[in-house]
């Protein structure tokens, strides 16, 4: 079973990016052969600075090494060391019908935050489609907000298959449940584009300065609070034990403490639960070499499946 999953190095990382792609991943790469990349080609269309965007790829790469993934067990690469990707995307561009791009729900939600109209952004599912397609992907972990892109990827290899005979084999996605409950300081979705992140390898003081910032009612100290409708809650419980939890929940709605002493909980458990990544990250970072030969060796390994893949692709269509 080979699996397949990228993160976009639009940004530093941050607790949802950790529970929503990093952490299934890791735990999947004991299943079958996986391969995680640095998706490079799809921050284009929201990162326009060359030397940012090569800090993020290779700061994402260090930071998904430190918190568990296996270069023996996994291939982490960058997307654009594989340039047979955009080939594909663009022969599946040619059978993509334009109605089923403009469904797009992430096209759309990202217009609507205000990122300009590019044909880049509107072709994201196209990209996305080769990313999977080229690997003969068996398995995509993905967020339930994601599955739409799952779909269009496997209605994109149907119609090459009924086009130019059986080419592709259909992935199938592995719903995140935990991707939509991982919510910002401001209670929306944990995005870089909100800029309601909680990062997982900033300072001490910045990671304490991003959980006190997390926004909640104005109830004061002595009154009962509702658990299930706070962030910090949720937040906590995404990383507490059942029992650390519950005592918490009983916390909430007995009364008597405030959102700033559950706040400095929730610090305290997000810093404790990061520190062994923190140092392994610094034990990586000491050696110059190690990032780039890991790259490298992923790069080497996703070139052979992609290769394969292409030469199946072009004789298929006739080129």
């Amino acid at each position: 079973m080979r699996i397949l999953s990228g993160i976009q190095p639009s940004g530093v990382l941050h607790i949802g990016n950790y529970l929503g792609m990093m952490r299934p991943a890791i735990a999947l790469q004991a299943e079958g052969e996986a391969f995680y990349f640095i998706a490079d080609y799809h921050a284009l269309t929201s990162l326009k600075d060359p030397a940012t965007l090569r800090e993020n790829g290779r700061r994402a790469a260090i930071d998904f090494l430190a918190c568990g993934l296996d270069p023996e067990r996994a291939a982490l690469f960058r997307q654009s060391d594989v340039p047979q990707v955009t080939e594909l995307a663009w022969i599946l561009s040619t059978i993509a019908p334009m109605g089923l791009l403009e469904r797009a729900h992430s096209y759309k939600d990202k217009i609507a935050r205000g990122m300009s109209a590019s044909a880049g952004l509107f072709t994201y599912p196209v990209l996305m489609a080769a990313d999977i397609l080229i690997y003969d992907s068996d398995i995509v972990p993905v967020g339930k907000d994601q599955k739409q892109h799952i779909e269009i990827t496997r209605d994109l290899a149907v119609k090459m298959n009924e086009t130019y005979g059986e080419i592709f084999k259909l992935p199938e996605p592995r719903i995140q449940a935990a991707t939509e409950t991982v919510p910002g300081v401001d209670g929306q979705k944990m995005s870089k584009s909100y800029g309601n992140t909680i990062d997982i390898f900033g300072d001490e003081k910045a990671m304490r300065k991003q959980v006190m910032n997390i926004v909640t009612d104005s109830s004061p100290v002595e009154a009962a609070k509702d658990p299930d409708k706070s962030t910090i809650f949720q937040l906590y419980s995404l990383f507490a034990t059942s029992e650390e939890t519950a005592a918490m929940g009983e916390a909430f709605r007995g009364g008597g403490t405030g959102y700033g002493d559950f706040k400095k909980q929730l610090f305290a458990k997000l810093w404790d639960h990061f520190e062994p990544m923190r140092k392994h990250r610094e034990e990586l970072l000491r050696d110059k070499l190690y990032l780039d030969n890991v790259l490298s060796r992923g790069a080497q390994c996703a070139n052979e499946a992609a290769d394969k893949v292409m030469a199946r692709v072009r004789a298929a269509v006739g080129l």
